[in-house]
């Protein structure tokens, strides 16, 4: 499969050199866009590049293609070939996602119509003053020099000149190695954040994720806790648990959680919980560091044991604490974005290195006790739990073992056929019911199967 990385590369010099380029690339735009939308009924039948050809036709001359109906031309003279076509298939997709969208509308109101309701969803509306950044294409507008050095062709004076910029390459080294070694350089885009401009360069490679067998397999079964960032347990194809790690963000949560009631606070006294950009600036920033370390450490445990599969539960929609409001409500949201964040970024990090990815039904995890004793009760902080039998475990750690082994579970049964299935799950009565399924489940059905 394909993985694809984005380096960040600031621009140290020319801070406003580039305005002029990216002013006229969004009027190219626009003037495409109201192309594109005139001619829609001629599009719409045309495949990508025919879309392309038919535009570019219509609105820049050549020798062989003198009468044209809109000039382009005119008002962007000696405008890049290159850029030219970029801007075009830009605005084919805006303008192809215009129709789309209007089109369900239509759709959405006919329903509403027919069942007798009042409708008052407002038609799409496409945007004709859009903010985009122009790709840099390689030797047509963009040439490297060194690392830290290149050429590249912009807007100015009326005319477009090459110029030579000097960029950081911080992002393109982890301490003191290269982070894009066997990857392919895409073109840059030029983008604009603040007064500050930017080189976003994609790089490309091809990994091949394992295809290690069932029976070999090694699962990093992930509950993301209420108490701890993530408990990540080791767990083989018998069932048996070979490592495990918790792992917590204790300082950074304190802070986060003193900035929320901070935040709270302030509100209580203006009535506005949104615009306090001090506030939310140190909340995002502490849970982006949150977010990235507990991704770093699953991926560190995981390559550590070399697992062949992450196992995540199946999140579903937020589903907030009742009565809750103010810092209680904000600290679950962020609590659940910040979970979302995590399996996202694990499983694009897991790809580079050839692990798999893979989520099983949440429900009954946290519920049901890993050695199949039953239903658990917690304590007041939720990170202990007493079994039906006794015993005192911790919460977490027996939803990673539950997490790790459904993922066995299901690989098992369901390749079997129905009376085979049926005459196992006769043995292990645990098995129909999905959402009790258990450690203790997976080590009956490997004695059984």
């Amino acid at each position: 499969m394909k993985i694809v990385k984005t380096a960040k590369l600031k621009i140290l010099t020319h801070t406003k050199t580039f305005d002029e380029t990216i002013e006229i690339y969004n009027s190219a735009l626009s003037f495409y866009i109201l192309v594109c939308e005139k001619e829609y009924s001629n599009l719409k039948n045309k495949i990508s590049k025919e879309k392309v050809n038919y535009i570019e036709a219509l609105s820049h001359r050549t020798k062989e293609n003198i009468e044209i109906k809109y000039d382009f031309d005119k008002d962007f003279y000696k405008f890049p070939s290159y850029l030219r076509r970029a801007v075009i298939m830009e605005a084919i997709g805006i303008v192809d996602s215009h129709f789309s969208r209007v089109k369900n509308w239509e759709e959405k109101k006919e329903r509403a119509k027919l069942k007798g309701k009042r409708f008052y969803e407002k038609s799409p509306t496409i945007n004709y003053k859009p903010n985009s950044f122009p790709t840099l294409y390689k030797s047509n507008m963009w040439k490297k020099v060194e690392d830290d050095k290149a050429q590249i062709k912009v807007f100015k004076n009326n005319d477009w000149v090459w110029i030579d910029i000097n960029y950081s390459t911080k992002s393109l080294k982890s301490g003191q190695n290269y982070r894009f070694l066997n990857f392919k350089e895409q073109n840059p885009t030029l983008i604009k954040k603040g007064k500050k401009y930017f080189l976003d360069i994609s790089y490309e490679t091809k990994v091949k994720l394992n295809s290690t067998p069932l029976k070999k397999q090694r699962v990093i079964g992930v509950d993301l806790g209420l108490t701890n960032s993530a408990v990540c347990s080791c767990i083989d194809y018998n069932g048996t648990v070979l490592d495990r790690v918790f792992i917590n963000q204790s300082k950074e949560k304190d802070q986060l959680f003193h900035r929320v009631n901070k935040l709270s606070k302030v509100k209580q006294k203006s009535g506005i919980f949104n615009e306090k950009p001090n506030h939310w600036r140190r909340i995002n920033n502490l849970q982006k560091f949150i977010v990235q370390d507990t991704v770093d450490k699953i991926i560190n445990f995981a390559v550590k044991n070399e697992a062949d599969i992450i196992v995540f539960e199946y999140l579903g929609k937020m589903k907030l604490p009742k009565n809750s409001y103010g810092a209680k409500r904000l600290r679950a949201k962020l609590q659940f974005w910040a979970k979302l964040k995590i399996q996202q970024k694990v499983g694009e990090k897991a790809h580079s290195f050839g692990i798999r990815y893979s989520r099983v039904l949440a429900r009954g995890t946290s519920m049901y006790a890993y050695d199949g004793s039953g239903l658990l009760e917690r304590n007041s902080k939720k990170d202990i739990a007493t079994f039906s039998n006794g015993k005192k475990y911790h919460c977490d750690l027996s939803a990673s073992y539950n997490i790790g082994s459904r993922y066995f579970t299901r690989a098992i049964l369901k390749p079997l056929s129905e009376k085979s299935r049926l005459q196992v799950e006769a043995k292990v009565p645990q098995l129909v019911d999905k959402t009790s399924h258990t450690l203790s489940s997976l080590i009956k059905l490997r004695e059984v199967a």
